[in-house]
């Protein structure tokens, strides 16, 4: 008689991290400015990085796609979510809603698509965005950012972090161009 022994080893796979991104505390809001209506959205991201997974720069030419450290929600959402409340208080009095939620024709439509999302294993994120503004009244202010936020530490916080002050540096600058335009 033979007897087979199998020993079946038990591992377990390292639990899974959830990241969000956040709107960054400002220091100044801006003074004198008029509440407005504002949808933020749509957002569109590279498709790369449009998934659960936070997706990494290695060099110009590869990528590690981490299973372990992922998008609390889809990236898109989270980067309108974020922009609006960075122009809610950009913007004191406004109402900034994500877009189709509140979308209102009385109000300012903004549009962003992210061309770059880029998450570097150390260094510094980069962000880049074509975004568009639609005024109540049909005219159209269109901007590009290119934003560069450096890592203070290794690790999936401060790399998220990074990517929320470079978000906070894009609605800077919708919001100076909406002021802009309500001046005019």
């Amino acid at each position: 008689m033979i007897v087979s022994t199998f020993f079946v080893g038990c591992s377990t796979s390292p639990a899974s991290r959830f990241y969000t991104l956040s709107a960054v505390q400002i220091a100044e809001p801006r003074p004198g400015i008029e509440p407005i209506a504002i949808a933020m959205g749509p957002v569109t991201v590279p498709e790369l990085v449009d998934r659960p997974q936070i997706v990494s720069t290695i060099d110009a030419n590869r990528v590690s796609i981490d299973e372990f450290a992922r998008w609390a929600d889809p990236l898109k959402s989270q980067i309108a979510r974020t922009l609006a409340a960075d122009l809610m208080q950009l913007m004191p009095g406004s109402v900034v809603s994500v877009y189709p939620q509140r979308a209102s024709d009385n109000g300012y439509r903004v549009s962003v698509d992210v061309q770059r999302f880029d998450s570097p294993t150390s260094g510094a994120v980069t962000l880049a965005a074509i975004w568009s503004v639609r005024s109540p009244k049909g005219n159209v202010l269109d901007g590009h950012a290119v934003v560069h936020e450096a890592v203070s530490e290794p690790g999936y916080d401060a790399l998220v972090n990074a990517h929320s002050r470079a978000l906070s540096s894009v609605a800077k600058d919708i919001a100076v161009a909406m002021q802009s335009a309500l001046a005019q």
